[in-house]
């Protein structure tokens, strides 16, 4: 499959979607969204971990082993995000960054 299509090809979508992800997580103010900017800066980064593996290493697997790790870690990641946006939600009725920027206790 990487033979067919450039690498240069393939940095360019991995490019794009990374600046999509931090344009998201720059503009949006909804705390979901955020959360999916920054999943879609790790797919962006596993794009490119994989493609340059196959690139310049095709027999080796350490690309495809770092995404895996990468994978992992934005599973936990988006568990947790997602149980602090629900318990946010119930205290504050709002996911909206500029609702919940004063945490009162």
């Amino acid at each position: 499959m990487f033979e067919t299509i450039p690498l240069t090809h393939i940095l360019i979508v991995s490019t794009l979607m990374f600046f999509i992800g931090v344009f998201g997580f720059l503009v949006r103010r909804n705390l979901i969204t955020i959360l999916m900017s920054v999943e879609l800066i790790l797919n962006s980064v596993n794009i490119n971990f994989i493609a340059i593996n196959k690139f310049l290493y095709p027999e080796r697997l350490e690309g495809l082993m770092f995404s895996i790790f990468v994978v992992a870690v934005a599973a936990a990641e988006a568990a947790v995000a997602i149980a602090i946006i629900i318990n946010i939600y119930r205290r504050f009725s709002s996911i909206n960054v500029e609702d919940v920027s004063e945490m009162k206790g």
